[in-house]
């Protein structure tokens, strides 16, 4: 009776041990973007949505992500990624101004046969003001050439161009020269509108009632969003 007695709580001491190894193995593959934040309150404005690399266009290998700070107080950022052997990330952690913006670079390393249609994940964490917030990207690459698709591999989802609608904002309306200058005086329109404090926060340049909302700051970030993958393709 004293040797079950003594060898009954060695099996639930083991189980404990797996279950602790199952949950420390489990929690591995979130290391490299560290642990989720409990508390994202902080809207991101990061364009453009995704990234993709075609492994014959040399120059799709370097991407530029734009992060806006639309807001009165500095902003701190980091970037992190699923893949850090496989991209350098220019200026991956800094800071950002009140109403400015930065561009981060973000350059694929191998994009060899054997990478083609890998997709990776980004992680943007910002704090300022007191609170936090955190904006996640994916970023592909395909092989040929800008506008091919490799053979059994679909679109990504979600993409911008697939929000485009129909004969609206494509790129060879934005040849147009009338078109581009409307686009400009969209994008300028968008900033400006980026640029302005929100509501409830005291300036003493701008008059209240020009004073914006968090959703309409969103709409312009988004509209710029658009211009930029028209631009650039």
């Amino acid at each position: 009776m004293r040797q079950q007695v003594q060898t009954g709580p060695e099996g639930p001491q083991e189980t404990g041990k797996a279950r602790r190894r199952d949950r420390d193995s489990t929690g591995a593959s979130t290391a490299l973007l560290g642990h989720p934040r409990h508390q994202d309150s902080l809207p991101v404005f990061l364009f453009p949505a995704e990234l993709v690399f075609f492994a014959q266009q040399r120059s799709s290998h370097r991407r530029v992500l734009t992060l806006y700070n639309p807001y009165s107080f500095l902003l701190r950022f980091k970037m992190l990624c699923t893949a850090p052997s496989l991209y350098t990330v220019v200026e991956a952690e800094g800071s950002v101004r009140a109403r400015s913006c930065v561009d981060i670079v973000v350059r694929h390393q191998d994009v060899s046969s054997r990478n083609w249609g890998r997709r990776d994940r980004f992680r943007l964490e910002v704090s300022g003001g007191g609170q936090g917030g955190s904006r996640e990207i994916w970023a592909e690459l395909k092989g040929g050439e800008g506008g091919e698709t490799p053979q059994g591999q679909a679109p990504p989802p979600r993409s911008l161009s697939a929000m485009l609608p129909q004969g609206g904002l494509s790129p060879t309306r934005a040849r147009d020269p009338s078109l581009f200058a409307l686009y400009v005086i969209i994008g300028l329109v968008c900033i400006t509108f980026l640029m302005l404090p929100l509501h409830n926060e005291p300036s003493t340049l701008v008059p209240t009632h020009l004073h914006v909302t968090v959703m309409q700051k969103l709409v312009c970030a988004y509209i710029l969003g658009l211009l930029t993958m028209v631009f650039l393709r």
